[in-house]
């Protein structure tokens, strides 16, 4: 995780040995979408030293299966790419 622990409805990730733009191919044939890449800061990847990030962000219509839908392909993707 990147960020803050108490930030706002916007969660930046990585998965070690999953590019990001992997793990969004894989969510999005769950039926989750999630933003995948530079996000327009590539002096801050470079900074983490990551090559990408995702991100999955929560709004008022989110709810517990929404949640419970990324963790599901999260999983998913971590069985995959082992």
């Amino acid at each position: 995780l990147f960020g803050p622990e108490d930030s706002a409805g916007i969660l930046s990730f990585a998965l070690e040995g999953v590019h990001p733009h992997d793990l969004g191919t894989i969510l999005d044939e769950e039926g989750v979408a999630i933003r995948a890449g530079h996000h327009c800061a590539q002096p801050l990847m470079a900074h983490l030293g990551v090559p990408a990030t995702a991100r999955a962000s929560f709004g008022i219509y989110s709810d517990e299966s929404d949640i419970a839908a990324l963790v599901r392909g999260i999983e998913r993707t971590k069985r995959i790419f082992g």
